[in-house]
């Protein structure tokens, strides 16, 4: 399955395992981590909030719009 990740992805995954955490946000910058979490911010919020609010709504019947 290694052809499936990008080539980035593996030298973050290889820095993070030889050298840990620490050196990875020292080199890679916060901009990685804040990216990550607003991506998966953005990705629970869809699944978990809004499909299931149009689906519910669809289902019921109710229009609120």
């Amino acid at each position: 399955m290694r052809f499936l990740k990008p080539k980035f992805i593996q030298e973050w995954i290889s820095l993070i395992r030889e050298e840990g955490i620490k050196a990875f946000i020292r080199e890679k910058g916060w901009k990685v981590l804040v990216g990550l979490i607003i991506f998966y911010t953005i990705r629970d919020v869809t699944l978990y909030i809004i499909i299931p609010y149009f689906a519910i709504s669809e289902v019921s019947g109710c229009s609120i719009f």
